[in-house]
């Protein structure tokens, strides 16, 4: 049988774990674990509702590496899929090694009191995973995930050379709260608060946070300002393609989200570190997650849709040409499937997809991998297939930004 360990049960889980449960040939045995076992109840109520489908749960803390190692012997997966928190990789990796078990997750490795996203801490597992025959997959989401796998079909299919790469993550979701995050908060506002990073001339360019702003004509939805931010697949897409001499990534934020933003940063809320409030040490960031809305509510509210994709410009038998691959989703169309918001179906479906390919040994190879290392054309292939079509148009000019 096909075991699968499921751990994490947010928004993103959600939408993996349905679309799994769909598909029962190939996903035939689910457990679902998560610190929240009520959460874990909901999806599992849901699944059996839409699909008639049993799922296994069961409580779980992933920080505790023994509890997470107990609980793959039971179950005995061919694969843990790591939708928790990014903090919790290493830990779910530690408990892999000690199982014998494959790998894949959504997000990079970040410490807790850190805003610091790098895949060194788990490339460095690359070694003890392969010399076990054992497959780790990093960053089978959207951004990192689907955008390095259009990277690497891009250069298969319509270019010789990669000169630049822009990644473009538009969201032109409306949900109707004056604040709230489309994923997990705590996750959400420590990425868009630090520092901007792109690479460019073989170098790591740092600039401040939310500042460097362009306006971007997008497909479907119109124009909307982007601000330069850095992402995690830059380092492993400048890496697995060194000819790239620039590498960015950009996401849309509106101006009401920007103020508030910069209003709870200026009063200390978005702080990751700790203060004593009433004789406890608390985490500002943590706390205002706890007041902000659940992401996982936003489905049912959120109308509109995003656009995310990469620009990339490189030659082709010697000649200038730029490739524009992207993909449209709609909020309330993804509702209507899953209950959820397209945020969380961007990201939920890759997941599915990587999980298929590792178990289906289509993708299967001894170590730490990235995505994009591996042939993409299954994986656009899944992707028109399964809810989350790509379109690839030729422009005619390169940025000019």
């Amino acid at each position: 049988m096909n075991n699968i360990l499921v751990i994490g049960a947010g928004g993103v889980s959600s939408v993996t774990v349905h679309k799994m449960a769909g598909l029962p040939d190939t996903f035939n045995n689910i457990t679902l674990a998560s610190r929240t076992l009520k959460k874990c109840k909901k999806i599992q109520t849901s699944v059996k509702t839409k699909f008639n489908i049993d799922i296994n749960i069961a409580e779980l803390d992933a920080d505790n590496v023994n509890d997470t190692v107990n609980l793959i012997k039971k179950i005995n997966p061919f694969l843990v899929l790591n939708l928790a928190l990014p903090y919790q990789d290493l830990n779910i990796m530690d408990a892999c090694l000690i199982t014998n078990t494959h790998y894949i997750d959504t997000a990079n490795y970040e410490p807790k009191d850190e805003a610091k996203f790098e895949y060194k801490w788990q490339w460095d597992y690359n070694t003890r995973f392969e010399e076990k025959g054992l497959m780790a997959l990093l960053g089978s989401g959207f951004d990192p995930g689907v955008t390095n796998v259009y990277t690497a079909y891009t250069k298969k299919h319509l270019l010789d050379n990669i000169d630049t790469l822009d990644i473009l993550d538009c969201n032109d979701g409306d949900h109707g709260h004056p604040f709230a995050t489309n994923f997990n908060p705590e996750i959400n506002i420590r990425e868009i608060t630090s520092d901007s990073k792109h690479w460019e001339n073989k170098e790591w360019k740092i600039g401040p946070a939310l500042k460097n702003k362009i306006s971007f004509e997008f497909p479907e939805i119109g124009p909307k300002n982007m601000y330069l931010m850095y992402h995690e697949e830059l380092e492993s897409l400048t890496k697995n393609f060194p000819e790239i001499q620039r590498a960015r990534f950009w996401m849309t934020f509106g101006d009401s989200y920007l103020n508030h933003l910069e209003v709870l940063k200026n009063v200390g809320m978005t702080s990751i570190n700790p203060i004593k409030y009433k004789g406890i040490n608390i985490i500002p960031l943590q706390f205002l997650k706890s007041v902000l809305p659940d992401p996982g509510s936003l489905g049912k509210r959120t109308k509109g849709k995003t656009c995310i994709g990469t620009i990339i410009t490189g030659t082709k038998n010697n000649s200038e040409k730029t490739f524009y691959t992207y993909n449209i989703c709609d909020h309330e169309n993804c509702y209507k499937e899953l209950g959820s918001q397209a945020i969380s179906y961007t990201t939920g479906v890759p997941a599915m997809i990587g999980a298929m390919l590792m178990i289906n040994k289509i993708w299967f190879k001894p170590g730490v991998w990235n995505i994009e290392q591996f042939d993409p054309d299954p994986f656009m292939d899944l992707l028109n297939k399964h809810g989350l079509p790509s379109k690839t148009i030729e422009l005619d000019n390169k940025l000019n930004f």
